[in-house]
């Protein structure tokens, strides 16, 4: 389960899209649907850097 105390960098780096308020936050801030957000995360990794370089191939 995510920490929500801990906010650090190593929270932000990532995303569980298994917290809703993460997968809002995400979504909205990659400009892409819930759904888009979960393949993404399937297909490269937790990372939200790897996650935003997926979504712009």
């Amino acid at each position: 389960m995510d920490n929500k105390q801990n906010v650090g960098a190593p929270d932000r780096d990532r995303i569980n899209v298994n917290e809703d308020y993460e997968l809002q936050y995400w979504s909205e801030a990659l400009c892409v649907s819930r759904d888009e957000l979960r393949n993404a995360v399937k297909e490269a990794g937790t990372s939200a850097e790897k996650v935003k370089a997926y979504l712009n191939k």
